[in-house]
């Protein structure tokens, strides 16, 4: 049995949402000037926008795109683009995790559109020739409860004639994604970037801003998702203007990532970080015996939200309770240790681990992570 680790990790945060915070990170370093200042002030507004320019400048998104926030986090700005664009074309969703399974709901349920479905099983991805260019396509770029991501975009044909909306929340800062071939890119702040949660950003190409200003929907739209005005897309809310009241201290802190992001080297370092601290992972898993990716294809594997399975034959003669409940044991071993947090899988995944690799967390943490998940193992299978 292997014995307690002398290491801990010096910031124990593997959350995939809330993630953590960037290093060095601080309350008391956010500005705290416009606290307390009317939502519609000018100083205001201008910061809101200056969130919008800092996070275009760091995620490279073309000039020519639009950027709003919205409220529900990634959550509201997929739904507010879903609510908004889709009805004029046929739709397809490629539903291959949790996140997908609930927008082909809410399009089939809420929305009334019969969508196609394109569905894989747990830790697979969907067989992407069925994609029609010529209908509306609803998916997640990265997968957060199955550790899947999207293998390259060439299956996305660039003169495509409907609309393509990606949910890339656990994708934006961490993976490169192909602008030239999506139209609404959506994240939260709560991801990549160790955001507070609460606010989402939907990126808008010209063929997106095209379908708002041509298309009025067939349903009313509440307000919180409201994308449009009377006569098209609201121009207003990529000045900064805001749907409702947002939190002028989740900005701020929101800000304060996007800089640190830009002050390190920008996106390609971002996109580094998640690699090395994926790699650090990966080095483990491939020397265990006991876990394994719950994504067998490395060519789909996520690099953030990296989800594993529990493969040791004592585990997996258990029945479905009975793992989730020893993965709840290891939860809390490794909890009491204050070595990790949150490395369960999500609650509608497969009994297992699943560990955020994302930007803001350092490959040190990751290494020091893997010992007290092997002593966990075998300290809940002992008991």
């Amino acid at each position: 049995m292997a014995g307690k680790p002398n290491t801990k990790p010096d910031r124990p945060w593997f959350s995939s949402g809330p993630t953590a915070k960037r290093p060095g990170w601080s309350s008391g370093a956010l500005p705290h000037e416009l606290l307390g200042r009317g939502i519609r002030a000018p100083e205001v507004v201008d910061r809101f926008s200056q969130g919008l320019r800092l996070t275009r400048e760091l995620l490279q998104v073309p000039d020519d795109w639009r950027l709003v926030y919205v409220p529900g986090s990634d959550t509201g700005a997929v739904e507010a683009a879903m609510w908004s664009m889709l009805g004029e074309r046929p739709v397809q969703v490629l539903a291959f995790e949790n996140f997908g399974q609930v927008w082909a709901t809410d399009l089939r349920d809420h929305l009334k559109l019969d969508p196609e479905i394109l569905s894989a099983p747990w830790g697979q991805f969907p067989d992407v020739s069925r994609v029609d260019p010529a209908k509306d396509l609803v998916f997640p770029w990265n997968g957060t409860t199955a550790g899947v991501r999207v293998p390259g975009a060439d299956w996305i044909a660039l003169d495509r004639e409907g609309i393509v909306i990606c949910d890339a929340t656990s994708a934006a800062f961490a993976m490169p994604l192909p602008w030239d071939r999506l139209d609404v890119v959506t994240f939260s702040f709560q991801k990549a970037l160790g955001g507070e949660a609460g606010l989402g950003v939907a990126a808008l190409s010209p063929k997106a801003i095209q379908r708002l200003d041509s298309y009025t929907p067939p349903r009313p739209i509440p307000k919180v998702l409201r994308l449009r005005n009377g006569e098209g897309f609201d121009p207003a809310l990529a000045t900064g203007s805001m749907i409702n009241t947002f939190s002028v201290w989740t900005l701020e802190d929101w800000i304060d990532g996007v800089e640190w992001g830009l002050s390190i080297g920008g996106l390609p370092e971002l996109i580094a970080r998640t690699d090395r601290n994926a790699a650090a992972l990966n080095a483990w898993v491939q020397r265990s015996n006991w876990v394994a990716y719950l994504a067998e294809d490395p060519a789909i594997r996520s690099t953030t939200s990296v989800c594993l399975k529990i493969v040791d034959p004592r585990v997996t003669g258990m029945d479905e309770p009975s793992r989730q409940a020893f993965v709840a044991r290891i939860k809390a071993l490794v909890e009491g240790e204050g070595a990790a947090f949150d490395v369960e899988s999500h609650r509608n995944a497969p009994a297992g681990l699943r560990i955020w690799c994302g930007c803001t967390v350092e490959t040190a943490d990751v290494e020091a992570l893997t010992p007290w998940l092997d002593w966990a193992f075998e300290t809940a299978l002992g008991e």
